[in-house]
């Protein structure tokens, strides 16, 4: 599964970012290690959010994420600056992973710049001096800082616009294997250097030196065509193996033959759905940054180390090659070396580019290159041959000694890789023997449950959550739901207004058993629903709307004889399990649930006991516990005999 955008995907998110040229930013909010939203007012199609997510994903995000209510410094910095400004014109950076979107006010006119490589950032540029960024850091050859000169990093290899012969003299001049080549000299990175591997059946691992015209050309033709698909018809994917995310693209991919494509209508939406899987609904998987860094530094000096040795050998090869050809290159060495003698330097590089196997002339550093057995090698005019070929020997060695240097600190690495992996090995079996939480979903932040026929309820936990579940997620399709008593939470049935009555019943009761009517402990009691233009924030004439409360103005649709029970239960939700509370009907084919009531022993204690059984932290019974008391009255177990 892919840890970061290709340059590919970024093309294709910017020709989905023209639909905003003219929008206006509304806010801009801020979070975590690197979350930065622009809320955007685009004309005729509301609001849009452009989501900078943990400073490598960048894209339109279908919902509204969760934000902060308090700005952070960089928010406000953003907000003070191009709040209503009007977004322009977004352009991507060569090929690189660089986006520079123009943004209009009536007093200046800035650069929102994205990076995604590096570490990531977001920075703010006026007049080529940067305003303010997200990550302040200083290169060798830049510096990422307030009040520093913004110098966009220096420019790769752009394959789109090569021509072939640039594309071939590119590739050309590696000395690595065709996948890495393609990958890091070419510019494609790992995806596609496999992707056109495969289409044209070119061997990853065949050196780039010896890869004919014939295949070059077919491979260029293959790259030209991903190009033109993802500029001008690109068909965003997302492949799938068993279910689960592998990979997404802009365009389909023959190296995910043995994947189930399924096409989406936008990039946007396959990056999200990517997100997701791996983590977007804020699961926490805790990954050791010692680990990662040696396991980034193995990988490294890896390729160093294979990179070495190919360049060694080649190296060898070259120098072979000159006594395979001995009299040839001992005339063209001593025709150059007398001619050098009496010409000017433009006419020996005349007269020597008409020998048929001269490639390259150098007067000033006195240079030639020649096809020599089928290889390009460079030579000093000045000497003999014995000399170059000492010369090329010598550097074939010098090389050969770094890969063995290198070696021994890959060696040295992989030992202490070892031996940690063996503490965190250790580590995770000490934990094997505790409870582990179960995947983490963003509702969680809320009370919840899932319908009979799958629809998600939510409710607010607190005064501030009630208005977060209104505000944010309260849709024209959704229902609102309240118990008739004080003290209750705002609910919300996703998809209620196709629910059927059994889903609105199911709600009404969640939306009760929530309430101070579980505190009180009440035996029944009542709820109702109502549509989402029916809930109000404003008061009428005199009165005053608290924090957490809200005004619902017409019909009010009742369900009442509501129990004040709830069962706990294990269900699977997106292909995970999770213990969920609910109404008791959900849990009637469960294999495995309690049913509780209003209790007097205290909730903290039961929460203990039911994580116990459910196998997970007793934090995660906690949250999903209804306020009060709870007592367990009843215990299905149906692979055990039933317990009162």
């Amino acid at each position: 599964m892919k840890k970061e955008m290709s340059s590919f995907d970024v093309r294709s998110i910017v020709s989905e970012m023209a639909s905003l040229e003219g929008a206006h930013i509304d806010k801009i909010f801020h979070w975590g290690a690197g979350n930065v939203l622009f809320r955007l007012n685009v004309q005729g199609d509301g609001k849009r959010e452009l989501f900078f997510k943990d400073k490598k994903w960048l894209y339109l995000a279908p919902d509204r994420p969760e934000t902060p209510e308090t700005p952070t410094s960089f928010a406000t910095f953003l907000r003070k600056y191009i709040t209503n400004a009007k977004i322009g014109k977004t352009v991507q950076v060569g090929f690189d992973r660089i986006t520079v979107t123009e943004v209009f006010k009536s007093d200046a006119q800035y650069k929102l710049i994205f990076e995604m490589f590096g570490g990531g950032n977001v920075l703010l540029v006026l007049d080529g001096k940067i305003v303010n960024c997200l990550t302040h850091k200083t290169w060798k050859d830049r510096s990422t800082r307030p009040g520093e000169d913004y110098v966009m990093p220096k420019s790769r290899f752009d394959p789109i616009t090569s021509s072939f012969e640039e594309f071939k003299d590119v590739f050309r001049s590696s000395g690595s294997d065709t996948v890495r080549t393609l990958a890091t000299v070419v510019n494609l990175g790992g995806q596609y250097s496999e992707e056109l591997c495969k289409r044209t059946n070119i061997a990853k691992n065949t050196p780039s030196q010896e890869v004919g015209d014939e295949p070059l050309n077919r491979m260029y033709s293959s790259l030209r065509e991903i190009v033109e698909r993802v500029i001008q018809s690109s068909e965003p994917t997302v492949f799938r193996k068993d279910g689960a995310i592998v990979d997404v693209a802009p365009v389909n991919l023959l190296i995910y033959e043995d994947a189930e494509p399924q096409q989406v209508q936008s990039m946007s939406l396959a990056i999200d759905a990517l997100l997701q899987e791996i983590g977007q609904t804020e699961e926490e998987t805790y990954v050791d940054p010692e680990t990662e860094k040696l396991k980034k530094r193995i990988q490294k000096q890896t390729e160093t180390v294979d990179e070495y040795k190919m360049e060694s050998e080649d190296l060898k090869k070259r120098a072979d090659a000159l006594y395979a050809e001995y009299q040839k290159v001992t005339e063209l060495l001593a025709v150059l070396g007398q001619k050098s003698k009496e010409l000017t330097w433009e006419k020996l590089t005349e007269g020597a580019m008409k020998i048929p196997f001269v490639t390259g002339m150098d007067p000033s550093k006195n240079k030639v290159t020649a096809n020599i057995s089928d290889l390009k090698v460079t030579l000093d005019y000045t000497k003999g041959i014995d000399a170059n070929a000492s010369d090329i020997y010598q550097r074939s060695k010098d090389i050969s000694e770094k890969a063995k240097r290198a070696e021994g600190a890959l060696k040295e690495s992989m030992v202490e890789l070892e031996k940690r992996q063996k503490g965190i090995d250790k580590a995770k079996a000490l934990a094997m023997s505790k409870a582990q939480p179960t995947k983490q979903f963003w509702f969680e932040r809320y009370k919840w449950f899932i319908t009979s026929s799958g629809k998600l309820v939510i409710a607010g936990r607190d005064a501030h959550s009630n208005d977060n579940v209104v505000k944010k997620h309260l849709k024209e399709k959704d229902v609102f739901v309240h118990a008739d008593v004080h003290g209750a939470p705002s609910v919300i049935l996703k998809e209620g207004l196709t629910a059927t009555p059994e889903e609105l019943r199911e709600a009404c009761a969640f939306a009760l058993t929530q309430s101070k009517a579980w505190v009180a402990a009440l035996t029944e009691g009542a709820a109702f629903w109502a549509y989402p233009d029916q809930v109000s924030k404003t008061p009428n004439p005199g009165e005053f709307v608290p924090r957490g409360a809200f005004i619902v103005r017409g019909k009010r649709n009742y369900e009442h004889h509501l129990k004040i029970e709830l069962g706990v239960g294990e269900i699977m939700y997106q292909g995970t399990r999770k213990v969920m509370c609910g109404p008791v009907e959900l849990f009637k084919d469960s294999d495995r649930y309690m049913i509780l009531s209003p209790g007097r022993g205290k909730s903290g204690r039961k929460a203990g006991e039911i994580a116990k059984d459910f196998r997970v932290p007793e934090e995660e019974i906690s949250r999903i516990l209804p306020p009060g008391d709870v007592e367990i009255i009843k215990r299905i177990w149906k692979d055990e005999p039933e317990k009162q």
